[in-house]
């Protein structure tokens, strides 16, 4: 069975950091990318980033580019979104996302960041900011 679990969140104020974390179980060596996503209040669910985890080659959303990283640590079956300079529209909660047997390439594509593509879900962490 295959189950992601984010943890991390919380509330801050604007400008501070947050490291978010995801953790893995039941991945085969199918898995090929993990996203981030996240959904702010009222509207819907968008990637944020993205990571091949052969390779560790990273995609990162337009909005968030300079802010957030992307990270893993396939020896413990780990995935981290590292988010500084937090503003109140980063406000959402976030959710780490798997799926399976995409090419290297796709790293680099839209559908990397298509919530259509992602075959498993975690249950997501909330992100304030606020102050």
């Amino acid at each position: 069975q295959v189950t992601l679990v984010e943890t991390g969140g919380g509330l801050v104020q604007p400008g501070e950091s947050l490291n978010l974390s995801c953790a893995t179980s039941g991945f085969t060596r199918d898995y090929t990318h993990i996203s981030w996503f996240r959904q702010p209040p009222g509207q819907g669910r968008g990637g944020v980033s993205c990571i091949n985890l052969n390779n560790g080659d990273t995609s990162i959303d337009a909005s968030v580019k300079g802010r957030f990283t992307m990270s893993r640590d396939n020896a413990k079956k780990m995935a981290f979104l590292q988010m500084r300079d937090l503003r109140p529209e980063d406000t959402a909660w976030y959710y780490c996302a798997a799926t399976t047997n995409k090419p290297g390439h796709w790293t680099w594509s839209r559908q990397c960041h298509s919530r259509q593509e992602y075959e498993h879900w975690g249950r997501g962490t909330q992100v304030v900011v606020s102050g």
